[in-house]
């Protein structure tokens, strides 16, 4: 049974399992990771004050997306992580389908988010344009920075 529903505070530690597993599955360095532990942290004030759905599948939690309000008109993407067992298996697709099409429903226009440049296919293959780059802490990496218009 796969389902996709609201998370709630008590959510908060495997939710930063989740990320760090994931984010980890990319081949980060364990120095790097520990470096972004806290920015990677999924606490329960962040669930409450956030739109967060986790991913259920056969009664345990493997993924989650989460977003925010920006203006009228536009959300930013701020989360979507599979647990790395699960990458591949369309569990991704299966979590940014229904932030879409719930975005799509609410007369939201605008998407925006920052990816993981490996993400980047993977958020174009949905529709997502590039629109600039971020630079982060790791020398010549940049994050893209992503918008879909609805």
């Amino acid at each position: 049974m796969v389902e996709i529903i609201q998370a709630n505070t008590d959510d908060h530690k495997i939710l930063t399992d989740i990320t760090k597993k994931s984010k980890a599955y990319w081949g980060y360095s364990e120095q790097q990771m520990n470096e972004w532990s806290d920015l990677l942290t999924v606490s329960s004030e962040y669930i409450q004050n956030n739109k967060v759905f986790k991913l259920i599948v056969n009664e345990s939690i493997v993924g989650y997306f989460s977003y925010m309000n920006i203006e009228n008109n536009l959300v930013r993407l701020d989360n979507l992580f599979v647990l790395p067992e699960y990458i591949g298996k369309g569990y991704g697709k299966l979590l940014l389908n229904h932030f879409i099409l719930n975005i799509r429903q609410s007369g939201i226009t605008r998407i925006i988010l920052d990816a993981d440049p490996n993400a980047e296919k993977f958020y174009e293959s949905f529709g997502f344009i590039k629109t600039g780059q971020i630079k982060t802490s790791i020398k010549d990496r940049f994050l893209p920075i992503m918008e879909l218009v609805l």
